[in-house]
């Protein structure tokens, strides 16, 4: 049986609620599929949300891994194609760690990209009438943070990546719920990402 790994975040920043881990809970709520989905919401801090994501890899060995977490700025579901070894926070995490320049895995390389068919995904939940777009950055918090360590820790035959989702004032939850659900399908069912335009020029 496949399994699923597919993680949200906790409120931070003063928020009262953060829709990656509202959505993720929904969607293990809702989830009728044969494989096996495991949910889990995150700290929204460095240390211990790397902690957490490679005892859950450790723990139920996923074929496939999914974050998710929120990008306040944006209006669109958008599929990270890369994350970055560094760890530069504009703001203190949720235990009020604020790393500044530092690597998040000591000696990895600079950059992993993301192993599910981020096109293929962006290009599904837009047919579904949810706006949707391919980025290029994860940020340099807890978000990009966890996908560095998931992509580094993950074995082989392991997929995994990123999925960042907008406010709930930018997007109704609902639509939210429905993208990430649309996401996990089709990392499912897709194994060869579409070569499509995706690229940006900024």
């Amino acid at each position: 049986m496949t399994t699923v790994l597919l993680t949200g975040f906790e409120p931070f920043g003063g928020d009262a609620a953060n829709p990656s881990g509202d959505a993720v809970r929904a969607v293990g709520e809702r989830w009728t599929g044969d494989e096996k989905l495991i949910v889990e919401v995150l700290p929204v801090a460095f240390s211990a949300a790397a902690a957490r994501v490679r005892q859950l890899l450790d723990e139920h060995r996923p074929d496939l891994v999914i974050a998710t977490g929120l990008a306040g700025g944006r209006t669109q579901v958008t599929p990270e194609r890369v994350a970055i070894n560094l760890a530069d926070a504009r703001i203190p995490d949720n235990d009020g760690a604020q790393p500044v320049d530092q690597p998040v895995v000591e000696d990895a390389p600079a950059a992993h990209f993301a192993t599910l068919p981020v096109k293929a995904i962006t290009a599904a939940v837009g047919d579904a009438g949810i706006p949707a777009a391919v980025s290029y950055s994860a940020g340099t918090f807890v978000c990009n943070h966890v996908m560095f360590t998931a992509l580094d820790a993950v074995g082989p035959g392991t997929r995994a990546g990123f999925v960042h989702v907008p406010s709930a004032s930018a997007l109704p939850l609902h639509d939210t719920v429905r993208a990430l659900e649309i996401a996990v399908r089709t990392a499912i069912d897709v194994t060869d990402d579409v070569a499509t335009v995706g690229g940006s020029l900024h």
